[in-house]
C-alpha cells in the first residue's frame, strides 16, 4: 500500500507518520518532490492526506481506495465522481473556531483592538472609553448551523449567560429551520454567528443583514461564500451594523483593497480559527486511526458523502 501524502506536514509530524506507518506501507511526501512529479505520484496512490486541487482528482486514479481530508470544509469537491470512501477532520477544529468567535466577540465588546493601538501608540484614554465597553453576558446569540463548531460556540457562550438560539434546516433539534423564520427572529437578536459550509452560498443575504439591529455583531467561521459581503460591508459603512468577526472572506487572502481591512469594529482574523498546538501531528493522528479502520475493514471516522458537501 502506497501513502501520498499532500498535506505539507512539519517535520515532527512527517517523522511521527513514518515511525506509526505499518511496514508493508510506503510514503511519499508532495514536499519533498519536483512539482512536475506530484500529480503522477497522486495517480499512483492507493491512500491520500490532504487538498490537493480538484482536478488532479478528475478523473479519479484508479488504484485510489481511502482519501483522507485533512480539514472540516469539503465543498471544494462535491463535484469529483470517487468510488472511495472519504472522510475529512470531523470536530477536531471546533473547538479552537469557537474560542475565536467568542475571543473576537468579546474583544469588540470591550475595545480590545482599539486599546491594543493605544498601547503601541503609548496613549492613555482610559475614562472615556468606559462607557462604550459591552457586555458579552446575557446577549441573545443566534448560531447559523449547528453542526460541531456551532455546538462549541454555544457551549462556551453558556458561561456568558447567553440565550441561544440555532437555524439548521435538517437538524429537529434547532429552533429555526428555514430563512423566514431566521427573518423574523433576526430583529432581536443581538448576535449572529455563522458556521455555514460552503455549500449553503450567499445565505447570510442583504435582506437578513438589513433586519439586524444596528448594534448587533455579526461573526463568520465557516466559510466566506456564505455571506453576501458586499451588503455586510455596506452595513458597517452606513453604521447599520455594530461590527463583525470575519475568519473567513469570500476571497483569501484577502485583497488589500478590500474595505474590510479599513473599518472600524471588524476584526479580521484570517482564517486562523482552527489553529492549535500540534495540529500537523494532530491530522496524522487521526489519518493513522482511518487507516487502521480501512485495513480492518472497520468504519471510518467522519466518513462524508462528498456530493452531500457533508
Amino acid at each position: 500500500m502506497h501513502v501520498f501524502v499532500y498535506s505539507d506536514l512539519n517535520p515532527e509530524a512527517q517523522a511521527r507518520l513514518l515511525a506509526q506507518l505499518p511496514p508493508d506501507v510506503t510514503v511519499s511526501f508532495r514536499s519533498e518532490l519536483a512539482a512536475s512529479a506530484q500529480q503522477e505520484e497522486l495517480q499512483a496512490a492507493d491512500v491520500l492526506l490532504g487538498n490537493p486541487p480538484a482536478a488532479w482528482l478528475t478523473p479519479a486514479p484508479s488504484r485510489l481506495r481511502f482519501w483522507q481530508i485533512d480539514s472540516a470544509g469539503i465543498e471544494r469537491y462535491q463535484q469529483l465522481q470517487l468510488s472511495c470512501p472519504v472522510a475529512n477532520m470531523g470536530d477536531f477544529f471546533a473547538w479552537p473556531c469557537a474560542e475565536t468567535m467568542v475571543a473576537g466577540l468579546l474583544g469588540l465588546l470591550r475595545y480590545v483592538p482599539e486599546l491594543a493601538v493605544l498601547q503601541d501608540q503609548k496613549q492613555w484614554i482610559g475614562g472615556p472609553l468606559r462607557p462604550k465597553l459591552g457586555l458579552l453576558r446575557g446577549k441573545r446569540v443566534l448560531i447559523l448551523g449547528s453542526g460541531a463548531i456551532g455546538q462549541a460556540v454555544a457551549q462556551q457562550l453558556t458561561g456568558f449567560g447567553c440565550a441561544v438560539q440555532f437555524l439548521a434546516r435538517t437538524d429537529p433539534q434547532a429552533h429555526l429551520h428555514s430563512k423566514e423564520e431566521l427573518r423574523a427572529a433576526l430583529p432581536t437578536t443581538d448576535i449572529v454567528v455563522n458556521c455555514l459550509p460552503g455549500s449553503a452560498e450567499g445565505f447570510f443575504s442583504a435582506d437578513l443583514i438589513a433586519t439586524m439591529p444596528p448594534e448587533a455583531l455579526y461573526a463568520s467561521v465557516g466559510r466566506g461564500n456564505t455571506t453576501d459581503e458586499p451588503a455586510l460591508i455596506a452595513a458597517l459603512r452606513a453604521g447599520r451594523l455594530g461590527g463583525a468577526v470575519l475568519d473567513v472572506t469570500a476571497q483569501e487572502p484577502l485583497p488589500t483593497n478590500n474595505p474590510l481591512w479599513d473599518l472600524p469594529r471588524v476584526l479580521l482574523t484570517q482564517h486562523s480559527g482552527g489553529g492549535q498546538p500540534g495540529e500537523d501531528e494532530g491530522k496524522v493522528d487521526v489519518f493513522l486511526r482511518n487507516l487502521d479502520h480501512l485495513r480492518q475493514q472497520q468504519p471510518l471516522e467522519n466518513q462524508v458523502d462528498l456530493r452531500r458537501g457533508y
